[in-house]
């Protein structure tokens, strides 16, 4: 019987063994007889299940519009520092000051990626009632450098992508960076190769998005998607950012329209940029229209950007998302 939900096994520090929704605890093993035919039915069950899951992601995404928008932490850095709010602190108030369910934790509001942080996160995040929609990692990384600093990437990645899985998250997004020497292309799709098979075994999507004008344009993170060719690496469809390339919203459409067929879980909602003094809008309708002709059911991230308070940015945006998703 196939599973409609990404398989994943977690031991967690406290002990506690979780495969997808079935958990075995010490209290339980007085009541649960697992016998040798038992074990090694549920392991062929369980090593099935790993091979459903490499296939091909199949998170279970809610229809619920409160339940599919989330807000980022991103914009909040004034907000969540040392000398100001923890993130557990501020997961506390996200579904009362935005009425959403999800939150997509910046890796810099991390403290640690220590197990033993991430899983008093995880309480801090199951208790606000929130889903972790996916974890940008803007970690110091160089995938296309040196034997040895293309070795450190993976590592770092493979760390974030375990830290995702623990969360919940069904995605991390991360960069590619232009390597100094050699073809760009086939390096990045070797790096996203070696750590997309490893997310893959864990149920975990890697998504790359039109962020940076210079070195992630969307016609080069088409590219690098098409050399991949993996299920488990996808685009990030930022609704302004491409905006930076060309002031053009004709131009941003189409560069989305390209992207969102590829767009898995996430992507981040935002109607303005303000780059060198100069402020870029876009039409928010006209892109989540895009995203509806794609066919596309994932979460949507409020990344609010330019000179509003990002509480007042953030509310502003999803009030626009929830019109365009009850519509």
């Amino acid at each position: 019987m196939q599973s409609e939900t990404p398989v994943r096994a977690s031991l967690f520090p406290d002990g506690t063994l979780h495969l997808m929704n079935f958990t075995v605890t010490s209290n339980t093993r007085k009541t649960f007889a697992l016998t040798r035919r038992t074990f090694l039915g549920a392991s062929a069950a369980f090593a099935g299940a790993l091979k459903l899951s490499a296939a091909d992601p199949s998170f279970v995404f809610p229809t619920d519009p409160a339940h599919r928008l989330s807000v980022s932490t991103y914009p909040f850095r004034s907000v969540i520092k040392k000398d100001g709010m923890t993130l557990p602190e501020f997961a506390a108030t996200v579904v009362d000051k935005f009425g959403v369910y999800g939150i997509e934790p910046w890796s810099r509001h991390f403290e640690s990626i220590e197990p033993a942080y991430i899983s008093s996160l995880r309480d801090a995040f199951t208790k606000a009632k929130l889903q972790v929609v996916n974890i940008p990692c803007d970690v110091r990384v160089r995938p296309l450098g040196t034997p040895e600093e293309r070795e450190a990437a993976q590592t770092t990645w493979r760390q974030w992508v375990d830290a995702a899985v623990m969360l919940g998250s069904p995605s991390i997004r991360i960069h590619v960076q232009p390597a100094k020497t050699g073809e760009y292309l086939p390096m990045a799709a070797d790096a996203l190769k070696q750590i997309s098979d490893y997310s893959a075994q864990k149920g975990l999507v890697l998504n790359l998005e039109n962020d940076a004008p210079n070195t992630e344009a969307p016609d080069l993170i088409l590219s690098v998607l098409n050399a991949v060719n993996s299920p488990w690496v996808r685009s990030l469809p930022d609704f302004c950012n491409s905006m930076q390339i060309h002031d053009d919203q004709d131009y941003n459409a189409k560069a989305l329209a390209e992207l969102f067929p590829h767009a898995y879980n996430i992507s981040h909602v935002k109607d303005v940029e303000i780059v060198g003094g100069k402020t870029l809008t876009v039409d928010v309708d006209r892109i989540f229209k895009i995203a509806k002709g794609a066919g596309y059911k994932g979460f949507f991230s409020m990344e609010t950007e330019g000179s509003l308070d990002p509480y007042v940015g953030s509310q502003k945006l999803i009030a626009s998302s929830l019109k365009n998703l009850k519509s």
